[in-house]
């Protein structure tokens, strides 16, 4: 019987060479295949840009600044895309788009789960620039924010305040929430209530006060302005003064402030009171002669000699006999 004798070991050495020589080897074989995937990525990449600023100068043109801006980003990012897809296919023939495209198809379910928020405010605001329902430079409020319309994104939407901060609300919050955009129109109506004393006539306050506030400046004649009879208060006859003016926040303030202040000199000129609440307070002294009797004490009840406390006692007192008798 012979004896095998096993091959000889080889040294470890030698086999990492051996495998560096192999990889160097595909390497060298796959560096044109590299090459030309790169340039292809290069080459897409400023094809992309070019293709991002003719979408967005088209929809400057028509006014849609923020409208192109968001799908020329899509339009880059899906030339960019497909250009690494074929890219990958040049480096490694043996891969088919097909399996990179269904591979993609399961991981886009785990992406659309991890970028829920982000993949709905960016469809929100791709909505909002379609609709266009405020446009950049409108001033708006949105729930407990108002300020002017600086940019809209495709994630969010930048408010600058009136006391200038910035506040960024996420677009799909806007979508879903009641919008007031208090520049759609060129005018709007602003309003002023007035108290005036019980001794004054409403309708000659009505006519002075309409009078001076069509002469403040800024003030539009038509629809022209109105004072109208607005609530029986405690202590003054309340009048809702009612004007249109342009609608930029700055001038509503303004002109407001300049109302007002006629309002004043018109009261005063033509001595129409203009109350502040009064309030009546009756003290009662308890060391008084009068005090306990019915008939004589006069703090928060009528004086004679059966006050309404008197009558409500006696009608007690003929119940309390009537049951007595029965």
């Amino acid at each position: 019987m012979q004896s095998v004798t096993p091959p000889p070991a080889k040294n470890p050495l030698d086999l990492i060479t051996a495998k560096l020589h192999v990889a160097s080897n595909d390497f060298f074989l796959q560096l044109p295949n590299i090459i030309g995937g790169i340039v292809f990525v290069i080459i897409a990449w400023f094809a992309g840009k070019l293709i991002a600023n003719g979408v967005r100068r088209a929809f400057h043109h028509k006014g849609l600044i923020d409208l192109g801006g968001v799908l020329a980003s899509l339009t880059f990012g899906l030339v960019v895309a497909a250009a690494v897809l074929i890219a990958c296919v040049i480096v490694f023939p043996s891969v088919k788009p097909a399996t990179i495209i269904s591979s993609l198809g399961i991981g886009s379910v785990a992406i659309g789960f991890a970028f829920k928020d982000i993949l709905q405010n960016l469809l929100a605001g791709i909505l909002l620039l379609i609709n266009r329902p405020y446009r950049r430079g409108d001033q708006i409020v949105v729930k407990d924010f108002e300020g002017t319309v600086e940019h809209i994104q495709s994630r969010a939407t930048l408010i600058k305040t009136y006391d200038g901060r910035r506040v960024i609300i996420p677009n799909s919050d806007v979508y879903t929430s009641p919008v007031t955009v208090n520049t759609a129109f060129p005018v709007r109506r602003d309003q002023f209530d007035i108290g005036i004393g019980y001794g004054d006539k409403p309708d000659r306050a009505m006519k002075v006060f309409a009078e001076a506030i069509a002469k403040v400046e800024g003030v539009k004649a038509d629809p022209a302005p109105e004072v109208l009879p607005w609530g029986l208060d405690a202590s003054s006859v309340t009048l809702r003064a009612r004007w249109w003016s342009e609608s930029k926040r700055t001038n509503i303030v303004h002109l407001r402030a300049r109302v007002i202040l006629a309002i004043w000199q018109a009261a005063a000129d033509n001595g129409i009171d203009l109350p502040f609440p009064t309030q009546q307070i009756l003290f009662h002294d308890q060391t008084e002669e009068t005090d306990g009797d019915r008939t004589r004490q006069r703090e928060g009840w009528p004086a004679g000699a059966n006050p309404p406390r008197a009558r409500r006692s006696e009608r007690r007192h003929d119940d309390d006999r009537s049951a007595d008798q029965a």
